[in-house]
C-alpha cells in the first residue's frame, strides 16, 4: 500500500435489512479514508430522513435506518453525495479532540518489536521514534466494543499479519499490521504483532461513556517504562492518558 491517490469509486451496497454501506474504495489509501471521514460527517450534520445511526469506518460509513424508510431514494440521495466528496478530494478533516496516552514499548510488554523493526529495516529506536512522532488518528472504532484502528503510519509500516494466530494478548496490547494500530480493550487472539501495552482502556461498560474514542479523534503515545504506566483504574480506566479539546 502506497500513498499515490487511487481513484474512488463509491458504491451504495445493502448491509442487512436495516442498513447501507457507502464505500469509497477496497484499500485503506488515505484518499478514501478521508472521503469517508469527510461523507460521515456531513452526513451527521444533516442526517438524511429514515436515518437511525451513522457509522464511520475506515473507508465506508455504515448506515442504520428504519426499514420503513425509501430505501431506494435514499441510495440515489447518498450516491449523489459520495460522488460529489469523490470528486472534490478532500483531505481528513481537523481534529476536534487529542488523545495522549502512556504506554510501554518492547520486552515483555512489546515482544514483536524487534522483529518489527527488522521487518523494516531499522532499529529497534528508530522505529519508535517514527511511531512515537506520528499524528494518528481513530480510524474507526470496530472488531470489538470501543476497539480504536489508528493511523496511517507511514509506508514502512505496511507490515503483514502474522502467519499464526496469536492465542491471546492482554488488555491495553498495541498491535500494528497495514500500517494501522490496534489497542486492545480486553485479552484477545490477534494476527497483528504486539509492540507495545498501555494502561488505557477503550471500553468499560460500567463507565460512562463505556466508549471514550470517537472517529476523528486524533491520538499520540507518550512512551514511559513498564513500571511506571499508571494503573488501569486511574481515571475511570483512562490509564493516565489525557484529552484535549482542541474546538
Amino acid at each position: 500500500m502506497d500513498d499515490a491517490v487511487p481513484e474512488l469509486t463509491p458504491e451504495v451496497l445493502p448491509a442487512g435489512l436495516d442498513g447501507l454501506l457507502v464505500r469509497f474504495h477496497l484499500s485503506p489509501h488515505p484518499a478514501a479514508i478521508a472521503a469517508a471521514q469527510v461523507m460521515a460527517a456531513r452526513l451527521q450534520a444533516d442526517p438524511p430522513p429514515g436515518t437511525a445511526e451513522i457509522c464511520p469506518a475506515l473507508v465506508s460509513v455504515h448506515l442504520r435506518i428504519d426499514p420503513t424508510a425509501d430505501r431506494a431514494g435514499l441510495s440515489v440521495r447518498l450516491l449523489a453525495e459520495a460522488r460529489r466528496v469523490a470528486m472534490e478530494r478532500p483531505p481528513l478533516p481537523g481534529p476536534v479532540r487529542r488523545w495522549t496516552i502512556p504506554a510501554a514499548f518492547g520486552g515483555a510488554d512489546g515482544p514483536d518489536l524487534g522483529r518489527i523493526a527488522a521487518a523494516m529495516g531499522r532499529s529497534e529506536d528508530a522505529a519508535l521514534a517514527e511511531l512515537l512522532e506520528a499524528d494518528l488518528r481513530v480510524l474507526a472504532i470496530g472488531f470489538a466494543p470501543g476497539q480504536p484502528y489508528l493511523g496511517l503510519l507511514p509506508p514502512g509500516w505496511n507490515l503483514p499479519r502474522l502467519p499464526q494466530i496469536t492465542p491471546e494478548v492482554p488488555a491495553g496490547a498495541i498491535v500494528v499490521a497495514l500500517r494501522q494500530i490496534v489497542v486492545f480493550g480486553a485479552p484477545s487472539p490477534t494476527g497483528w504483532q504486539q509492540l507495545g501495552r498501555t494502561s488505557f482502556r477503550s471500553f468499560l461498560p460500567a463507565r460512562e461513556p463505556p466508549m471514550v474514542l470517537r472517529a476523528g479523534d486524533a491520538l499520540r503515545f507518550v512512551r514511559v517504562a513498564p513500571d511506571a504506566l499508571p494503573a488501569a483504574e486511574d481515571g475511570g480506566g483512562l490509564g493516565g492518558a489525557l484529552l484535549e479539546r482542541l474546538a
